[in-house]
């Protein structure tokens, strides 16, 4: 979504100078209080608040009820019908709030889910071919860009490679816009690359339709706001910008909620 950086970068990119985890601390914030207080004032709180204490009273009473499953089911579905209630009163507010939110997503999707690139790092260019597909793929360079040494072998890439479902190669860049191609037959596409010193990148895979080449993809790193070695303890989970979002909205929309008092 890079469309939304000349409308969002003056208010939001200061942000990423704070680091890629104060960013989305912050941003988490702010869009929790931004949901919190549409609600709060889209919305009839007296009822909402009605509809709570209606929904709290019924899961007592279904807990009291467990030894009688007739009457509990229809305690049940009164509290199913005060649910859709509930969430019929949130819906305006829902509505308002989705569309800055999927704005500001697609921002942070831009410039937090991956490591840039950066001036004079090797990267990787991979093309994946469709079933059946073999001879040999080429990759074309823009003149700022050259083929650097694939580690895996020891020396430089070939321009030309035999395509064994994919063919990769390794490439050095110098900062700025670039446009790689890979050939193959007749047939040509390319992949724009980015190459910066800003927490900034294009999408690293470009998926193409029928053509012979399926998608070609850039080796950008998944940017780790905690640090590449930080993993949650027993679950093995190295969280991205999207699950610490997760995890810090919902602190702070329950701590907000009771501040504002909002149902």
């Amino acid at each position: 979504m890079v469309f939304l950086d000349p409308v969002l970068n003056p208010l939001m990119k200061p942000l990423l100078a704070l680091g890629p985890l104060w960013a989305v601390v912050v941003l988490s914030f702010l869009i929790s209080v931004i949901i919190v207080l549409v609600y709060k004032y889209f919305t009839k709180q007296d009822e909402m608040k009605r509809l709570k204490e209606q929904q709290k009273e019924f899961q007592k009473r279904m807990k009291e009820l467990r030894s009688n499953p007739d009457e509990m089911m229809k305690v049940q579905k009164e509290a199913m019908k005060a649910n859709m209630e509930y969430m019929k009163h949130s819906f305006k507010a829902t509505l308002i709030t989705m569309l800055p939110v999927i704005l500001i997503f697609g921002w942070m999707n831009a410039h937090l889910a991956y490591e840039p690139i950066y001036p004079g790092e090797t990267y990787s260019v991979t093309a994946m071919f469709n079933e059946g597909v073999s001879g040999e793929a080429e990759l074309i360079l823009d003149e700022r860009s050259n083929l650097a040494v694939d580690k895996n072998i020891g020396k430089t890439s070939e321009v030309k490679q035999k395509i064994n479902s994919g063919a990769t190669w390794y490439v050095e860049s110098t900062a700025g816009e670039h446009f790689l191609t890979v050939k193959f037959n007749e047939l040509e596409k390319s992949k724009k690359v980015l190459v910066t010193t800003e927490l900034k990148y294009e999408e690293p895979i470009s998926v193409f339709g029928d053509s012979g080449i399926k998608q070609i993809r850039i080796n950008n790193n998944k940017l780790r706001p905690l640090g590449p070695n930080f993993t949650v303890p027993l679950f093995n989970w190295q969280p991205g910008w999207l699950g610490i979002y997760i995890i810090l909205s919902i602190v702070f929309s329950i701590l907000l909620r009771k501040l504002f008092k909002v149902y």
